[in-house]
């Protein structure tokens, strides 16, 4: 069989890589490798609001008025493709997509925004016990995985499935899965914490890179423009 031409990219895929704490040394239970990389992500930053100044001096106000509480609310939204042709032509090696489609890959993805249900009976029982406070269950880490400079804590808050193409038994073969992330910062994590310094490493490559933009350059323009 020829070897691959040398030539070729190696493609890098899209990844969730899910933790069952952010506990630091824990490691990962599952790594959600995307089938086919989206072709767009969608990404909105917004500023936190900001402490409200001091209504008795407009000096505080004039003061606050560039002061935020934390990094920027950043949301990303992405369209994730899952077919399951190639695995079908090959049943024999394929046996859970042979016999029940996408609904396993589904599954995990869905599976991000439901607490365990070990997590939900303990909480029955703790209500049924009497307890009066009772700890609500916490949901899995999940670091998306976009390159290496963007690896990045975040919490799903949309999920949306169009099943496109079924089987003969009513599995679906063909979806797409419109996920929609908020991204975690250190200000969502404890001191210690796996999310946390995931975040950190993310700002600080986010840095980097616009260190790469030619700032030398960027700063004489503008003292050109000022007449500085």
């Amino acid at each position: 069989m020829p070897s691959e031409s040398p030539l070729r990219p190696n493609l890098q895929k899209g990844a969730l890589a899910v933790y069952p704490t952010d506990t630091p040394g824990s490691q990962p239970s599952t790594l959600i490798v995307f089938q086919f990389n989206p072709e767009t992500m969608k990404r909105t930053l917004a500023h936190r609001a900001a402490p409200a100044p001091n209504q008795g001096s407009s000096g505080a106000a004039k003061e606050d008025v560039l002061r935020v509480a934390g990094p920027p609310l950043e949301t990303i939204n992405l369209t994730v493709d899952m077919h399951a042709a190639d695995q079908l032509a090959e049943p024999d090696e394929n046996d859970a997509v042979a016999q029940h489609g996408l609904h396993p890959a589904l599954a995990t993805l869905e599976l991000l925004m439901y607490p365990p249900t070990l997590d939900a009976a303990s909480i029955l029982e703790q209500a049924e016990s009497g307890r009066v406070q009772v700890s609500p269950p916490d949901l899995p880490l999940v670091l998306l995985i976009w390159g290496k400079s963007r690896v990045v804590p975040v919490k799903l808050t949309s999920f949306a499935i169009s099943e496109e193409a079924f089987d003969t038994r009513l599995n679906p073969i063909a979806a797409k899965v419109e996920l929609g992330m908020q991204v975690l910062t250190y200000m969502e994590f404890t001191d210690s914490s796996i999310g946390r310094d995931a975040f950190i490493a993310y700002q600080k490559a986010k840095e980097g890179l616009a260190q790469l933009d030619r700032p030398g350059t960027a700063i004489a323009g503008i003292r050109n423009l000022l007449g500085t």
